[in-house]
């Protein structure tokens, strides 16, 4: 077998592999970045001696709109970020698979004879490991053994989708060992979602790992959810005077499932007291005609909610027009109107369980005040808790992250690169495979 980990480390030596790196996370992390690749493979060196070594990444993801409309059949707008994860791998010629990652103690160790999900495990990294092979064989893809050191870069509990991540990257490995590169992003999507709601034991939609799976921007159309049709978006948010990124409110998703569950439970609810079962065809002027039906089957809560709902699908798609006609203060003026709604009509900005405790709230006021009518900020994922994003102009950004570190801490503003496609395997000599 080709020794590719040395090839891997002297194309980051010799600085081959330089225009990749600069291309995924930009040029000024350059030097970081061939700092982390060496150690991820300076480690798979120690554990397994020199030999084949297959490099392989999976990014986070940030929605861009389209907020809590995934699960009753609405549209999207997602983008990969360049925050990821990155596994160096190779085949053991066994049936066991070991993953090692940085940071953790102990081994994720999974014998692919036993992938039925198991008491007690739901909530584990194994979990998902054992997931992701059972999916992957259930839809008859060649899944064997493989040791792997993975070096994963997505901020745990920041909205960027760290677990997604994780999945989607297991399920690389398993398709450039096993199956030539040839499981395509759906499948891993499919994989992943699967995963996490029967293995990990967490509810959760497609958008996460879809996004992460295929790169990019998307608009993603969930009409069917067994088979999204996702559209690339060519925009570059790096041209437009503005910064996008993520502020991490410190708040704790702890005990916040109630929260989440009921949004799709009431939505569901109000779409069925107008005679469908996902509120996705429903129109405003339905809704507003029968709002008393409505609001005896799913409460005040419900009506509001599913109004959000057909809104806010509806602007994803004018969201995707305007970024494919360049017009980003257009988008950012959607961008405000999302936020205006999750916060009052989907009210997912504070929790039921802990009302005085209200981090998102207090970013996006801050950020509101700050941004003084330029740029535009909004709720970022499932909320309740946790991050905001903001598009801030360039030359203030410095500012803006000094302003709300003071409040939120050092390292909570996260500026954010969107990952395109074609980086999913990176070859020894820089070269990005799709």
């Amino acid at each position: 077998m080709t020794d590719l980990l040395s090839a891997h480390v002297r194309g980051l030596e010799d600085g081959s592999l330089d225009p990749t790196l600069a291309a995924m996370y930009g040029p000024e992390a350059v030097p970081a970045q061939r700092a982390r690749y060496l150690s991820l493979l300076g480690r798979m060196g120690d554990w397994l001696g020199q030999g084949g070594a297959t490099l392989v990444v999976a990014p986070g993801r940030t929605e861009l709109g389209g907020n809590h409309t995934d699960h009753n059949l609405g549209v999207v707008l997602a983008a990969a970020v360049h925050f990821d994860c990155l596994a160096a791998a190779r085949p053991n010629g066994g049936n066991t698979v070991r993953v090692r990652s940085r940071g953790f103690d102990g081994e994720i160790v999974v014998d692919l004879g036993d992938l039925a999900p198991r008491a007690g495990e739901e909530g584990s990294s194994t979990a998902l490991v054992r997931g992701v092979a059972a999916g992957l064989a259930q839809r008859g893809r060649a899944i064997g053994g493989f040791d792997a050191c993975v070096d994963g870069a997505v901020p745990m509990g920041a909205g960027l989708s760290s677990s997604a991540a994780f999945e989607v990257l297991i399920g690389r490995v398993f398709s450039e060992l096993f199956n030539d590169g040839g499981v395509t992003p759906l499948e891993l999507a499919l994989t992943g979602r699967e995963t996490e709601n029967v293995h990990f034991g967490k509810p959760c939609g497609l958008m996460d790992q879809l996004s992460s799976a295929a790169q990019g921007i998307l608009s993603i159309d969930f009409a069917d959810p067994a088979a999204p049709v996702a559209t690339e978006v060519d925009f570059d948010f790096g041209t437009t005077g503005y910064q996008l990124a993520v502020v991490d409110t410190g708040g704790s998703h702890a005990d916040l499932t109630p929260d989440y569950a009921a949004i799709p439970e009431e939505m569901g609810r109000a779409a069925r007291a107008l005679g469908q079962d996902h509120a996705r065809g429903l129109t405003v002027d339905q809704v507003l005609a029968h709002a008393g039906r409505v609001r005896e089957a799913a409460g005040d809560r419900g009506v509001l909610r599913l109004i959000h709902f057909i809104e806010e699908s509806d602007r994803a798609v004018e969201q995707t027009q305007v970024l494919r006609a360049g017009d980003m203060e257009r988008f950012l003026k959607l961008v405000a109107r999302s936020g205006d709604s999750s916060w009052r009509l989907l009210q997912n900005c504070i929790s039921a369980t802990d009302p005085l405790d209200q981090p998102i709230p207090l970013a996006l006021t801050l950020t509101e005040r700050f941004l003084c009518g330029r740029g535009a900020c909004r709720i970022q994922g499932g909320g309740f808790a946790g991050t905001i994003q903001a598009y801030v102009p360039k030359e203030r950004f410095a500012a803006y992250t000094a302003f709300m570190e003071d409040v939120f801490g050092p390292g909570a503003v996260m500026p954010l690169r969107v990952r395109k496609p074609g980086f999913e395997r990176i070859g020894p000599g820089g070269e990005g495979t799709r």
